[in-house]
């Protein structure tokens, strides 16, 4: 019996070991250089090369759904051109087609686990990998996928010995550094280009969720998108996001995520699949020229509302309560303060230190789970199996033929062969209802998911003028 009992437990030892992801990591703390001899030449060819080897090109297909509610498509139900073209000519027009995208990863482990960005692999039926030069082409398995972050895992499995890359430390980089953006842009193969450090926590960009970016000049590109951003010793500093330009092309403004960040998003994926983040359930602001004038302090994470049914309701929590520290942690603004949250689970126990009319005060607050109110508080976000919602607004409007006093949360997309797709959403429906919830805000949205969590949910919808009713879980 107790061989048996001895047997189980190192069988759930080694189950749970597996679940873990260790990465290489280089010294934390570089000491920083530069030539000081006329027969020395700047070079990091050497530096590099090694990472430049951990580089993959990902190949994305997935299939979009020509449905009528996205133009052109809308055109060819038109009663009017049915009536000249026929059925049969209008349906050639509205199949599904497959659409395909490139994209960068890099290699993070010996046995094939590869970060990306979520934008590339997003809504991907196949995946695919080829490594540097060689035309081997991997079938790759999706791990885990955080939108809010815009950081994806994907693995391969290869006979060959793969070369991770080693990851430095984004916590000590310095504006002026030397930096390399390692992808594959365009699908011509592996490129570098150099540049520095343009700016470090750069949270005002509008891409993601969470954003804490490193800014850079070098050059990054379509197809870079997922690839890897360096220090001059090859270490893994950040991945490669997103570009700031008027033109499409590179103008000098990139944009990575930290990879302190990557490893804690990363961690998350491979052991559960998912990441899940505590929850306040608050609208938040930083504080301006005019508010600093009622405040004490010059620094927090202002709250502007609360939301019913939050841990910020329940603890107490008010508006115009300025919170300047989270476990002792300062916080700077309102970026500060959502990552910092985010960075909790759910259930954790905080202590939040603030003010309130001048005066300062503790509160200690179990948080929530955001994972049950996904969608519910920023636009395009993925919710109920597949749906991304909007506001409603006169651009919306015009766009999907609605009435000016349409009323409630607009469905701006349908993730294809989703839940919510197989249930008979549509983009351009207007979700009014759900369960006994009116829909006029978000905030509403927030409150049914957290009261009907993992339940069916009948949710009303308005489609030109038509209530309809579909249940999804």
């Amino acid at each position: 019996m107790n061989k048996k009992l001895l047997l189980l437990s190192a069988l759930l030892a080694s189950s749970l070991y597996a679940k873990n992801i260790e990465f290489e990591q280089m010294d934390r703390n570089p000491e920083r250089i530069t030539p000081n001899s006329s027969s020395q030449i700047l070079s990091f060819s050497n530096s590099i090369k090694d990472s430049v080897d951990a580089i993959v090109n990902i190949s994305a297909k997935k299939s979009v759904s020509a449905n009528i509610n996205n133009l052109p498509f809308q055109m060819f139900d038109d009663p009017f051109f049915k009536k000249f073209f026929g059925d049969e000519f209008s349906n050639q027009f509205k199949k599904d087609r497959i659409q395909q995208s490139l994209g960068s990863g890099v290699i993070v482990t010996k046995d094939g686990y590869i970060i990306t960005n979520n934008h590339v692999v997003e809504n991907a039926e196949e995946i695919s990998v080829t490594i540097g030069e060689d035309l081997t082409e991997y079938s790759a398995k999706l791990i885990g996928k955080d939108s809010d972050s815009d950081l994806a895992v994907i693995k391969i499995d290869s006979n060959k010995t793969l070369k991770p890359i080693k990851l430095g430390d984004s916590t000590t980089l310095l504006v002026g550094d030397i930096t390399f953006a390692i992808g594959n842009p365009f699908g011509v193969g592996n490129t570098v280009t150099q540049g520095i450090i343009s700016a470090l926590n750069k949270n005002k960009v509008g891409i993601n969720r969470y954003e804490n970016y490193i800014q850079t000049d070098a050059s990054i590109n379509p197809g870079n998108s997922g690839g890897a951003l360096v220090d001059s010793r090859g270490a893994l500093i950040g991945i490669n996001t997103a570009i700031l330009s008027k033109s499409g092309g590179n103008d000098g403004i990139g944009f990575a995520i930290p990879v302190e960040m990557v490893k804690d998003v990363v961690s998350k994926l491979v052991s559960d699949g998912k990441v899940v983040r505590g929850y306040l359930g608050v609208m938040i602001a930083d504080l301006d020229k005019d508010t600093q004038q009622v405040y004490k302090r010059k620094e927090g994470g202002l709250i502007l509302d609360i939301s019913n049914d939050t841990p910020a309701a329940k603890y107490g929590l008010k508006r115009g309560d300025l919170i300047y520290s989270i476990n002792g942690k300062a916080v700077k603004d309102r970026n500060d303060l959502q990552n910092s949250i985010a960075s909790f689970k759910p259930n954790d126990k905080v202590k939040l230190q603030l003010e309130r009319d001048k005066k300062d005060m503790t509160l200690e607050i179990v948080l929530g789970d955001r994972s049950l109110i996904t969608g519910a508080q920023s636009d395009g976000d993925s919710y109920l199996g597949g749906l991304k919602l909007s506001n409603i607004t006169n651009e919306t409007i015009k766009k999907y033929r609605l009435t000016n006093d349409s009323s409630g949360i607009l469905i701006t997309d349908v993730e294809p062969k989703s839940k919510a797709e197989k249930a008979g959403f549509q983009p351009g429906d207007v979700i009014v209802q759900i369960e006994d919830i009116e829909i006029k805000n978000f905030s509403n949205i927030q409150t049914a998911l957290s009261r009907y969590n993992d339940k069916h949910k009948r949710v009303y919808i308005n489609r030109y003028g038509q209530t309809l009713m579909f249940v999804i879980q």
